[in-house]
C-alpha cells in the first residue's frame, strides 16, 4: 500500500469516527495535514488542514464533506447505519494497529452500538464475556483470540 493509499484510508477512518462522535474535530485537521504530507492534495483538503484547533469545532462540519468528495471518499451522516458500520471497521483497524486494547475495542463497540447493530453484535457479546470471565469456563486468552479474529473479519468485510 502506498503512503497516499494509507493516508486516504486514515482520513476516511478519521472522518467516520468524527461523524459518529468517537474523535474530536481537531483530529480531523491533523489527519488532513497528514494526508497532505503523504501526497494527497486538493483545494478542500488544504483548507481543512489549515484550520486551527479553535476553528475546527466550528468549521469541520462544513469543510469535511467537500474535502472527502474531492478525494473520492465518503462522508457518512451522523448516526447512519452505513456510518456506524464504517466506524466499527475503523475501530477494528485501530485495534489491530495497537491503538486500542482488545478490551477497550469491545467496550467501545458495546457502549456505542449495544446489541442493536447486526455487524457488531458478536463484538458486544464478547464485551459481555470479558465481564463474566471469572464465572465462566473461558480464559482471557480465548476471548482475546476471538476478539482479534472478529476484528480481522470486520476489517476484511
Amino acid at each position: 500500500m502506498t503512503s497516499t493509499e494509507a493516508a486516504s484510508i486514515a482520513l476516511q477512518d478519521h472522518a467516520v469516527l468524527w461523524s459518529m462522535g468517537e474523535i474530536r474535530a481537531s483530529d480531523i485537521v491533523n489527519a488532513a495535514c497528514d494526508a497532505l504530507v503523504a501526497g494527497l492534495d486538493t483545494p478542500g483538503l488544504r483548507v481543512l488542514a489549515a484550520c486551527t484547533r479553535a476553528e475546527a469545532d466550528y468549521d469541520v462540519h462544513e469543510l469535511l464533506p467537500e474535502a472527502l468528495n474531492e478525494l473520492g471518499l465518503t462522508f457518512y451522516p451522523v448516526a447512519s447505519d452505513a456510518g456506524q458500520e464504517a466506524a466499527a471497521r475503523a475501530l477494528s483497524r485501530r485495534m489491530l494497529a495497537g491503538e486500542l486494547t482488545l478490551r477497550e475495542f469491545t467496550f467501545r463497540i458495546h457502549q456505542r452500538y449495544g446489541h442493536e447493530l447486526a455487524l457488531t453484535e458478536r463484538r458486544a457479546e464478547l464485551d459481555d464475556e470479558y465481564d463474566v470471565l471469572e464465572y465462566g469456563d473461558r480464559t482471557v486468552d480465548q476471548v482475546d483470540a476471538e476478539v482479534t479474529a472478529e476484528a480481522r473479519r470486520l476489517t476484511a468485510h
